[in-house]
């Protein structure tokens, strides 16, 4: 176990470097330049050349892309993001005071997504073609297909403006007050069943496979009670492939905060990638991808990891 801990761990090198590389060049050779974002718009058109030629050279945008991309990866290497170029801050010093917002929305709603669609997932493959069934995949049909971003406006519209019961956006501090709590339901209620639909579909098709094997039949030979045999013999082992799900799942999340946080203003990760990108902030948005990238490679290993728990018989070796 250790051996393929260690394995996975330096694999994830490579797959972070990739992806800090795609986007560095991506960003680089996109249209428009962030020198613009310093330059006064009341300043005189014969000082705008000598503006923009000082301006890219103290941020070093006149070297070439090579060379940018070089100085770059040895400043990572050193745990250096950069600053700012809107807000003048240190970006790692905003990445972790947004963490923390971002993994609490995150947590949340991967939770009520599990909830939500395992349970329905096994009630609608117990109760197999079912008015039941039935209710419960045109349910997940429509959570996996709805924009978040229209559901969310659809929730506040509900919860906030119709029925003034929740507020509409912003954070009110940690989620064991009621503040907070408050602020989050209708973000996480909205990540949370758009992964639900697609959990439940799964488990209703892993549950299918296993309900009718010999052993759950053996155990309801024995005379165990239904529920037991669904949980502790049909379920454990319908579960392996529903926590690898389970692990995309909670990467899909991350990406879907970017969108969830900008509607509910949500200071996190994915609000704050979101203005990076709006103003060409090239440090933020990639210290704000490689952050995403580690947390898709934690939440892979962390998946396989369950596998051994759930399933003894899989050893990695």
């Amino acid at each position: 176990m250790r051996t393929y801990v260690i394995k996975r761990l330096l694999l994830a090198i490579p797959t972070v470097i990739g992806a800090v590389t795609l986007v560095f060049f991506a960003i680089h050779l996109a249209p428009g330049d962030p020198a613009a974002l310093f330059i006064p718009p009341d300043l005189p058109a014969n000082q705008t050349a000598d503006a923009y030629a000082r301006i890219r050279a103290q941020y070093g945008f006149d070297q070439p892309i090579p060379v940018q991309y070089v100085r770059y990866m040895q400043h990572i290497a050193q745990l250096d993001f950069g600053q700012s170029l809107r807000q003048k801050t240190n970006v790692l010093s905003d990445l972790l005071e947004r963490i923390p917002n971002t993994l609490q929305l995150g947590l949340v709603a991967l939770f009520l997504s599990m909830v939500i669609g395992v349970t329905l997932g096994v009630l609608s493959a117990v109760n197999r073609g079912s008015w039941l069934d039935n209710a419960t995949m045109f349910g997940a049909l429509f959570g996996v297909s709805m924009p978040s971003f229209w559901f969310a406006l659809m929730l506040i519209l509900l919860f906030s403006v119709t029925l003034p019961l929740l507020p509409p956006s912003g954070f009110d501090g940690p989620i064991y007050t009621w503040q907070g709590i408050s602020h989050m339901i209708l973000p996480a209620v909205v990540l949370g069943l758009g992964g639900a639909g697609g959990l439940a579909r799964y488990t209703r098709s892993s549950m299918l496979e296993v309900i009718n094997n010999d052993y759950v039949r053996t155990a309801r030979a024995k005379g165990l009670r239904e529920d037991g045999v669904i949980v502790r013999h049909a379920l454990r082992n319908a579960l392996i492939p529903v926590v690898t799900i389970l692990g995309l799942s909670f990467g899909q999340i991350l990406g879907g905060t970017v969108i969830v946080e900008t509607v509910f203003a949500w200071p996190g990760i994915g609000r704050y990638l979101v203005s990076a990108i709006s103003g060409r902030d090239f440090p933020a948005v990639q210290a704000s991808v490689i952050l995403v990238a580690i947390s898709f490679v934690f939440a892979n290993l962390v998946t396989d990891l369950l596998l051994v728990y759930i399933d003894p018989r899989i050893r990695y070796e």
